[in-house]
């Protein structure tokens, strides 16, 4: 297999006097060249035919005045599971010496580009034949190979810097559970009468050269990217937002990160000029964040990481294992299968998952919470409300994707990000009730400014 590596590598450069941030950013084309099967629908019954954008894997290296380095990955995949993760940082780790929780893997979770390894297995990986599966791997080393690349041009970028950071509003997300149905959302809208919690804050992150031109964006935004369900390759509304910002400031690299989008969606949807319009839309939101004044960042980093033990409900038994793999529905199946290789490999079931929380406070005033899982938007509000306000940013889909992460309050609801969804990704039953707090409780308490 052929994939063509274009790499961009900014120098970020500062003339201030004394100690201060240092930084660098990279960007590359991770676009695959052959038809592999696309992530995030069940219900695509072929491989990518065709490219309208390209795929990104971009990196910005942060480093503050103490020598204290973070790496923040983003990438224009819908996820990726732990065992990928893993992977990535062990690479990076080994080659640069940075620990565990120096480094952020968030993911855009377009449904626009390929499967990663075994993310949503049951839903992709396991429910292919034997020929779409070796590609799959085959594509997982390639993206590796990307990754530490793009990693090692931004540790080769890094010299001296200034850091900003504001934030901003963007308004096309929609709570998907509580306005069906979707066809009613534009009258809704204009009606005012649109339901359900969303949380439609623009955080905006950027890092100025010497003669202050802008030189790296990182933004998020709390919002599924299923604009589009074609069968070509696009990062939907946000790889036109980085588009568009680095066509509006050039030189720049700008990077994206999920939200707690779970249960939020573009509505309306399912063409590509609404997914440019949604991108463009977040890009002006991020440029009047950039064009306002906005509040620097002294150069104080402080990095966390953890794996907790998230609970989940009664486990299933072997025998029930077994009888799925008759059923009719073929995600069920391959499930079972997955399930039953898992219990092969590991030993019994366990109770819990190892779930991912990161925490990081820049410049004693930004605190980036990083969670795994599909999030839903309950977290960032309370979160924030409990927290710094705007200045606490909640990124979902890092450093593993292995489900929905609901609520108390969408797990009593039940629907599909309540739980019925698991079957895709392999979990073997619900999240306990206990969920919500086991999480909250466990992202780092925040230092006094």
């Amino acid at each position: 297999m052929k994939y063509t590596v274009i790499l961009i590598i900014l120098s970020i450069t500062l003339g201030a006097q004394g100690e201060g941030w240092k930084a660098g950013a990279a960007s590359q084309i991770i676009t695959p060249e052959e038809p592999v099967w696309m992530a995030g629908y069940g219900g695509r019954k072929e491989p990518a035919a065709g490219k309208r954008t390209d795929l990104f894997a971009k990196a910005l290296l942060l480093e503050d005045k103490n020598g204290h380095v973070g790496l923040i990955l983003t990438l224009d995949l819908v996820g990726m599971d732990k065992g990928f993760a893993d992977r990535v940082t062990e690479a990076i780790s080994k080659k640069h010496s940075l620990s565990r929780e120096q480094i952020a893997i968030c993911t855009s979770h377009t449904h626009s580009g390929p499967v990663v390894a075994q993310n949503l297995s049951p839903l992709h990986y396991l429910s292919l034949g034997e020929d779409e599966q070796k590609k799959i791997d085959a594509y997982a080393e390639v993206l590796l190979k990307h990754i530490t690349t793009v990693t090692d041009a931004a540790f080769a970028a890094k010299v001296p810097a200034r850091l900003q950071h504001g934030s901003g509003k963007c308004t096309f997300a929609v709570n998907r559970r509580e306005n069906k149905p979707y066809e009613t959302v534009p009258e809704k809208r204009t009606s005012g009468l649109l339901r359900g919690p969303v949380d439609h804050d623009v955080p905006v992150l950027t890092v100025r050269g010497e003669d202050d031109s802008l030189l790296a964006i990182l933004f998020g935004y709390a919002c599924h990217a299923t604009t589009l369900s074609l069968n070509e390759w696009n990062g939907d509304y946000p790889g036109y937002a980085q588009a568009e910002l680095e066509k509006a400031f050039p030189g720049s690299v700008a990077l994206f990160w999920a939200g707690c989008g779970g249960d939020q969606n573009p509505l309306p949807r399912k063409e590509v000029s609404l997914a440019e319009d949604y991108g463009a839309d977040l890009a002006a939101r991020v440029g009047d964040v950039i064009n306002a004044p906005m509040g620097e960042l002294e150069p104080k980093l402080s990095t966390h990481y953890s794996l907790i033990d998230a609970p989940l409900k009664a486990l299933p038994g072997t025998d029930a294992i077994e009888k799925n793999k008759t059923s009719t529905n073929r995600f069920e199946v391959a499930r079972a299968n997955y399930l039953q290789r898992k219990i092969a490999k590991e030993g019994p079931l366990k109770k819990s998952y190892p779930y991912p929380v990161g925490n990081w406070i820049i410049g004693n005033k930004i605190d980036f919470v990083f969670l795994g899982g599909e999030v839903v938007i309950d977290y960032a509000l309370r979160l924030k409300q409990e927290r710094r306000g705007t200045n606490t940013w909640v990124a979902g889909y890092a450093n593993d994707v292995m489900a929905y992460i609901p609520s108390l309050r969408v797990l009593k609801e039940g629907g599909y990000e309540g739980g019925e969804s698991n079957v895709y990704y392999g979990l073997p039953s619900l999240w306990d009730g206990t969920i919500e707090e086991v999480i909250i409780s466990a992202v780092p308490g925040v230092p006094t400014p």
